[in-house]
């Protein structure tokens, strides 16, 4: 994908603060936005077929799903039958065409360790997954993007650096070791805030008590009408969104910083210098504006990298979404379990980066052509 124009962009960003007409080509800023949002809509189909095949061939490669699971509980005639009323006695081939099958029916099979149909689990626990990436996004807004504009402004001086290092530090550390080190200091010696879990024992009773709950326990909260079960689930929802946002904000942090840095040395800036705009003005209402445009890019794998770190951090925290789930089926071997969350998860990354892809489109009409 190629990137904006830095230059051009900020040019228009700040001749419509300065009250001058801004000139589009109306035929250019919609012409090819149909056009390229239905072209990338098709990309979807083959990029998740392209994910299920290897998520399959993975999982295959370690032998049948059952006889991994309870192969050594199992003596070698119920162990024979089960895996022939499973169907894992059949070729590769005709496993493959059949799992595709089901896949594209919503059907993802049932899970070996527990005999659950792999779609419940994917619904139960999924909106718990969503919900902290949702929380983790506004972790890394609110902290990578004011310290970003903060570090250019104050470029290759002692604030700068430090934040430079602070960027380097957040997104080096393991997911595991901060969140951990997050529970020692905010959850044990402070007392501060709860360690594990997404709510209390009493808001998820009064939750699961709600007809029809969603799954996301914000969303739920604000249902009961309760402020004291919102404020609940948010304090729950602390640490697990500051481990993984962190680790996005220092991303973001750099991506901000070299991106102003990039921007205040364009024309435009020198321009607005020239008419006495001060240069905090600068950076925080023309500066950053376009520093932002690489952001919503990068979005889409932030998401991926947000939901593999998602493993490490609700098994951290006992926070019970796909992640968790993730790591007990594979513990447990439950391999058919794994292969429909892994492609689960590879639809949602999918869609999140056609998601990033309109946006950008929108934002900029020359990512179109």
């Amino acid at each position: 994908m190629r990137l904006p124009s830095l230059c051009s962009f900020s040019t228009m960003t700040l001749d419509i603060a300065a009250g001058a007409p801004a000139k589009v080509s109306k035929a250019r800023s919609g012409g090819g936005l149909g056009r390229y949002i239905i072209w990338r809509a098709l990309l979807i189909v083959p990029t998740v077929f392209i994910l299920v095949t290897m998520v399959f061939v993975l999982m295959r490669t370690i032998g049948d799903p059952i006889t991994a699971s309870v192969g050594d509980r199992l003596p070698p005639e119920q162990l024979a039958e089960r895996i022939h009323a499973a169907g894992y006695d059949r070729p590769v081939l005709v496993q493959y065409l059949e799992y595709l099958g089901q896949v594209f029916t919503g059907n993802f099979g049932t899970t070996i360790s527990d005999n659950r149909p792999v779609l419940e689990v994917l619904t139960t626990f999924g909106a718990a997954t969503l919900e902290l990436a949702f929380f983790t996004l506004i972790v890394a807004f609110v902290v990578g993007i004011p310290l970003g504009m903060l570090a250019a402004y104050y470029r290759d001086r002692g604030p700068d650096a430090a934040l430079r290092v602070f960027a380097i530090f957040t997104y080096a550390t393991p997911v595991f070791f901060s969140g951990l080190l997050l529970k020692l200091i905010f959850g044990i010696w402070l007392g501060w805030l709860p360690v594990s879990g997404r709510a209390s024992i009493a808001t998820e009773l009064k939750i699961q008590l709600l007809p029809n709950p969603s799954g996301f326990y914000l969303i739920d909260a604000f249902r009961l009408g309760s402020p004291e079960a919102v404020g609940d689930v948010l304090v729950h929802a602390i640490l697990p969104a500051l481990t993984l946002g962190l680790m996005t904000a220092g991303i973001f942090l750099r991506l901000v910083r070299t991106n102003m840095i990039g921007t205040l040395g364009q024309e435009f800036v020198d321009s607005g210098r020239s008419r006495g705009v001060s240069e905090f003005r600068l950076v925080t209402k023309h500066a950053y504006r376009p520093a932002l445009i690489p952001i919503i890019t990068v979005i889409g794998l932030q998401i991926a990298l947000l939901l593999g770190g998602a493993v490490l951090t609700e098994s951290t925290f006992e926070w019970k979404g796909l992640g968790f789930q993730l790591a007990y089926y594979l513990s447990a071997r439950d391999f058919v379990a794994v292969q429909g969350i892994v492609a689960l998860l590879a639809v949602i990354v999918a869609l999140s980066n056609f998601i990033v892809d309109v946006l950008a489109a929108l934002i900029d009409p020359r990512v179109r052509y």
